[in-house]
């Protein structure tokens, strides 16, 4: 019987244990760079975690997305998709709605990059330097920086503690467009290769460029992503 093969796997799916005592949440945009998360960092910040024993748990907002992009051909697909459901595909189907993100259960939060992230979570795909961030994302960014705890973003995420966080220090590599906008919201990017990340320690905030470097390597972008999961942790000492 399918359904109940499904239901005996999905009771099975664990995407961290935990034994590091830390549990982090993972907030996902949906599934694929055009879309959704980007995979490949969301799947090194998942095995990051994992690696140093953080106990881990997805969320995503439940909201259609902004639109679906064939990723082949490069163009919208005149379709609608979830961004929950979609990124339940990189959870494994071990994923929460957005609304449900509560910091008083976790040590820290990260939010892997991708233009879902600047279409699904603010609108900073479309609206450049006048964007707006999404209530739900907001109101979670800013329930872990009151209660002091570490936030780490990589590639476009960045944009959004930007513009949540004026005066921040945040890196999206040296996109001079984007850097221009971060600028006009009042914060500040602060230039970094893509193995790299910068912290801002007074709003216990870390990030890296990822693949704002089109062309970089999957390993190079893979470094800088664990270098930042490294660093997030290491904050929830302080």
């Amino acid at each position: 019987d399918i359904d109940q093969s499904f239901v005996m796997l999905r009771s099975a799916v664990r995407l961290s244990s935990g034994s590091s005592g830390k549990n982090v949440a993972v907030v996902l945009a949906g599934c694929g760079v055009y879309d959704g998360s980007e995979i490949q960092e969301a799947v090194a910040v998942l095995v990051s975690l994992s690696r140093q024993g953080a106990a881990v748990q997805c969320y995503a907002p439940d909201r259609d997305q902004a639109h679906v992009i064939n990723h082949a051909k490069g163009e919208e697909a005149g379709e609608t998709r979830n961004v929950l459901s979609e990124a339940a595909r990189i959870a494994r189907g071990n994923i929460k709605p957005l609304s449900e993100l509560k910091s008083d259960d976790y040590s820290a939060v990260i939010f892997p990059g991708g233009f879902g992230a600047a279409k699904n979570l603010c609108n900073f795909a479309f609206e450049g330097e006048n964007f707006s961030v999404q209530d739900d994302v907001q109101t979670v960014l800013k329930q872990f920086k009151e209660q002091g705890k570490p936030i780490g973003m990589c590639c476009i995420s960045p944009v959004i503690a930007a513009k949540v966080f004026p005066g921040c220090k945040v890196t999206i590599g040296n996109d001079e467009d984007v850097a221009s906008a971060i600028k006009k919201v009042g914060s500040e990017n602060v230039s970094k290769q893509v193995t790299e990340i910068c912290v801002d320690s007074d709003n216990k905030l870390v990030t890296s460029p990822a693949y704002m470097y089109g062309d970089a390597a999957p390993h190079e972008v893979f470094d800088g992503v664990s270098a930042m999961v490294t660093e997030t942790l290491k904050l929830t000492k302080e």
